[in-house]
């Protein structure tokens, strides 16, 4: 297979993975209607630079550390084990996500940070590049300018996925910013983050 046939069928994939419904569209979905677009964008970034941290680990081989290293694999789970109920816990209690919403639209950092880290302190995102993305690379290609050009197209898709989404949420803005719904929904994603960080601390190494 050629490397534009292999880059297409790649595209293809990436986009049904993007917008598969998981952690990444729940926060940045949360995080529209309860703070508000830019934070929701910001906090996409932050997702999409763990993509890409994860892609050059993974182009210079340090991904398959993840992978084949029993102590790294659990290092990172339990780390983002113990994130994911961090966050989660917080939106279900009151006080602590009001005071992160009154204190995070100024903080441009703080939604960065916190879509870098619930990315990146995933490794099964780290186990995910390591086995799907050389799939899709042709015999003969350079392997790490590959697997770089992949990051960068699935981070095109992402950055695309979480702009229309957030867009989505802009019409419908004064109703979902009801304080009962967003109570309701910090509840449900705080749950969904706490189940899949018991989820991920379960989780056995591939």
């Amino acid at each position: 297979m050629s490397i534009g046939l292999s880059l297409l069928a790649f595209t293809a994939a990436a986009a049904l993975l993007t917008v598969t419904p998981g952690l990444d569209t729940a926060l940045v979905l949360r995080t529209a209607v309860a703070v508000g677009p830019r934070p929701a964008l910001r906090a996409g970034a932050g997702i999409i630079a763990g993509c890409f941290a994860w892609g050059l680990l993974v182009a210079f081989g340090l991904g398959a550390l993840v992978v084949v290293s029993a102590f790294a694999f659990n290092l990172v789970k339990i780390a983002g084990a113990l994130y994911l109920a961090w966050l989660g816990f917080r939106l279900m209690w009151p006080r602590k996500r009001a005071a992160d919403d009154r204190a995070s639209p100024r903080e441009a950092s703080g939604w960065l940070r916190r879509g870098f880290l619930t990315n990146m302190l995933n490794p099964k995102v780290g186990v995910f590049y390591v086995s799907f993305l050389p799939q899709f690379i042709p015999h003969g290609a350079n392997v790490p300018v590959m697997t770089i050009l992949m990051t960068a197209i699935h981070a095109a898709l992402g950055l695309l996925w979480f702009a229309l989404l957030v867009s989505a949420t802009r019409p419908f803005a004064r109703v979902l910013s009801n304080q009962a719904f967003v109570a309701w929904l910090d509840r449900l994603t705080g749950g969904l983050f706490v189940a899949l960080g018991i989820r991920l601390a379960l989780a056995p190494r591939p």
